[in-house]
């Protein structure tokens, strides 16, 4: 009978069969559970509030529920956003009232609380504030944006962070040698493979054993050893072992060849350079969130809307993920390098630094402070401020940099695109304020 069980056992997908069963097998978010830290003091003293779990998938947010209830001797109940009406919400939350007089706690767990409506989560909020439960919710969304603000007040959040690639490699060594993993068996697998496949998870340690999983599984035997070699692993991931670290020198200068192809107007080599990290694994919001920042440095005001259109794929990236992302990315990179460019921003910015760095102390002119009180007012705060809004050009003479920084210019508009525009437009406001000072 024992050997059935076990045979039932190893037939569970290794990342079930590898699941963490105490605070001492869980892997990251030491940040939280780390010695000392605050979680790891609530579960040790057995003082659990109802709390909200936000983070990227795999990452343990389910793991470290059941390891919440198991450690403080809960009754753990695994709630489906997707299933889960007020129906059934109400019949748990009755029986685990039943259960407290009887001094049994329970823990309600809801995966994807997000996708929960409004009704369903309001279902929740008397039984919270009772203590009949402690609600455990799991979101990849912001809770802020996703859950009612009636039940969010009483629950504490606490933000769960991708795992480092560390922290993965440290769970497929386990899985290998692990009886509930591979331990029985001799494995023959390279430090290079598994750094490979724990960069390829992205932080997604069930993705990653997932992946261990089929790889051993489709793997050559050979007089008792299973060889695992890089043709297998290209052949289970079906695509090619690129040279590309995340967390390496190779995940900078590919970033760099990205921008500074966009920066160069070649389309091509944009699209290329986005699909050489897409295709290792990159995060897409990393990419996005760098082509947002390409926007202003590189385009600005040449092209305003730019902007627009990253902000526009960043969006779209985080509403549809991968794969299907690829073609927003792509829009973006092609628009960024065929767009007119511009870097008088941040030159602007940089040469406005250098000169804030310096001089911290310089004082606001009187002329544009505020006067909320009698007081500053009798010291001459806003004493003379002119309101452009009320002037025929809207326009005045009024001086608002410090006294020792007049005359400086720190934007010096491109040539390219919209801001020709800008460039006419600044040059005629200095000559009208030129005209109109008064000496």
């Amino acid at each position: 009978m024992q050997e059935s069980l076990f045979e039932n056992f190893k037939n569970e997908p290794l990342a079930s069969r590898m699941r963490p069963q105490n605070l001492s097998e869980f892997a990251g978010q030491s940040h939280l559970i780390g010695e000392g830290k605050l979680l790891r003091k609530m579960i040790e003293t057995d003082n659990i509030s109802s709390m909200i779990f936000w983070g990227p998938p795999g990452v343990g947010k389910t793991t470290l529920a059941r390891i919440i209830a198991h450690e403080t001797k809960s009754e753990f109940i695994n709630f489906s956003a997707v299933t889960s009406g007020i129906k059934e919400i109400k019949k748990v939350m009755e029986n685990a009232e039943n259960s407290i007089r009887l001094g049994i706690k329970t823990i309600v767990f809801v995966d994807e609380i997000h996708r929960f409506n409004k009704a369903q989560q309001d279902a929740f909020l008397p039984f919270v504030e009772k203590g009949s439960i402690t609600l455990i919710g799991a979101t990849t969304e912001n809770p802020s944006f996703e859950i009612n603000s009636a039940l969010l007040s009483r629950c504490r959040v606490f933000v769960l962070k991708e795992l480092s690639k560390e922290d993965i490699l440290t769970l497929l060594k386990r899985a290998l040698t692990d009886e509930r993993g591979f331990g029985d068996q001799k494995i023959e697998v390279s430090e290079e493979s598994l750094k490979y496949i724990a960069s390829f998870a992205s932080g997604d340690a069930r993705n990653a054993l997932t992946t261990l999983d089929m790889i051993i599984t489709n793997s050559e035997e050979e007089n008792g050893i299973v060889k695992v070699t890089e043709e297998t692993i290209e052949q289970c991931l079906n695509k090619k072992t690129l040279l590309y670290d995340k967390d390496g020198e190779e995940h900078y200068n590919i970033i760099s060849a990205l921008h500074k192809s966009m920066r160069n107007s070649d389309p091509d080599a944009a699209v290329y350079w986005l699909s050489r990290m897409l295709e290792a694994g990159e995060d897409p919001l990393y990419i996005a969130r760098r082509i947002t920042r390409f926007a202003s440095e590189d385009i600005g005001l040449a092209d305003t809307n730019a902007l627009n259109v990253a902000i526009n794929v960043y969006q779209a990236c985080h509403f549809i993920g991968m794969p299907e992302c690829t073609v927003h990315l792509s829009e973006a990179v092609i628009y960024m390098s065929l767009a007119p460019k511009s870097n008088s921003c941040d030159v602007a910015y940089q040469l406005a630094s250098s000169d804030a760095k310096k001089m911290l102390a310089e004082p606001v002119p009187l002329v544009i402070r505020n006067a909320p009180t009698k007081l500053m007012k009798d010291l001459g705060y806003g004493k003379g401020y002119q309101y452009a809004h009320d002037t025929e050009s809207k326009l005045t003479a009024m001086e608002c940099l410090p006294p020792s920084l007049v005359g400086k210019t720190y934007y010096k508009p491109g040539t390219k695109g919209n801001e020709i525009r800008f460039k006419e437009r600044l040059e005629k406001i200095k000559a009208w304020k030129k005209a109109h000072k008064q000496n």
